[in-house]
């Protein structure tokens, strides 16, 4: 890899006690990723907010199930 001046980066070794505190920020973040993405699909799951946002729709759909299901012998 080049670094920003064209020269090619030095390799230097990371010690094991770098490598761990740099797993256990991966790790914290993740934990927020996994989270905040729990949260954003319980929102958009949430048959309640759909019926809010949407509420003729849901009304009309409503009417075409029943309509099915009466329909049926």
């Amino acid at each position: 890899m080049a670094g920003s001046n064209g020269q090619p980066k030095a390799y230097s070794p990371r010690s094991s006690a770098d490598l761990r505190a740099e797993i256990e920020r991966t790790r914290a973040e993740l934990a927020t990723s996994v989270s905040a993405l729990r949260e954003e699909v319980a929102v958009a799951a949430d048959w309640r907010q759909w019926v809010s946002r949407n509420p003729y729709a849901c009304v009309g759909a409503a009417f075409v199930v029943g309509l099915w299901l009466g329909s049926r012998d």
